[in-house]
């Protein structure tokens, strides 16, 4: 597997992972008939770094790293970052390496932190991978998320400083 920016030319990968992590209505927000142009505009666009796995030369995975409050001065050191691997390589390690390469680009680009603001509670396969690389929930927003199969459900809030990350991709952060 090869991680690597992410390009205009990716474009039809994204969106075919976008489509499909969010057909379930199990883990985002967004709405099943979201369509390609914005589905897009939330990993690709100005302002917004954004990186995909490659596995054999097909993008199966990717994830955006952007300030948590774009625009605001004095909250531009914490990161924000969401991921996406396509449903049928879930658990070959892809969301773990893209989380590490994540937390190296972050601690380089100068960030002190990275804050999830939206981490549904019923995704037991994220919220146990961001426990193992270092976040804690740091609040719970009772019934946020309209899930699919289960109604109403909690979202968590998860976070975790940088400190212990270098910022040239050679080490695993503490805790991995």
């Amino acid at each position: 597997m090869r991680i690597r920016s992410a390009s205009t030319a990716d474009c039809d990968a994204l969106w075919r992972i976008f489509q499909a992590v969010v057909a379930p209505g199990t883990s985002y927000a967004f709405a099943a008939d979201t369509c390609r142009e914005d589905g897009l505009a939330y990993f690709i666009g100005p302002g917004i770094e954004s990186w995909v796995a490659e596995d054999e030369g097909r993008v199966v995975g990717m994830y955006k790293l952007v300030p948590n409050r774009r625009g605001m001065a004095l909250a531009s050191h914490v990161a924000n970052a969401s991921f996406m691997v396509e449903p049928g390589h879930a658990g070959r390690g892809i969301g773990k390496a893209l989380g590490l390469h994540c937390l190296h680009e972050a601690r380089r680009a100068g960030y002190l932190a990275i804050q999830f603001n939206f981490v549904v509670s019923t995704n037991t396969p994220a919220v146990t991978l961001w426990k193992k690389l270092g976040f804690e929930i740091v609040g719970t927003v009772p019934k946020a998320f309209r899930h699919r199969e289960h109604g109403l459900v909690d979202v968590y809030v998860m976070h975790r400083f940088l400190d212990d990350i270098e910022s040239d991709n050679r080490s695993e952060p503490v805790g991995c």
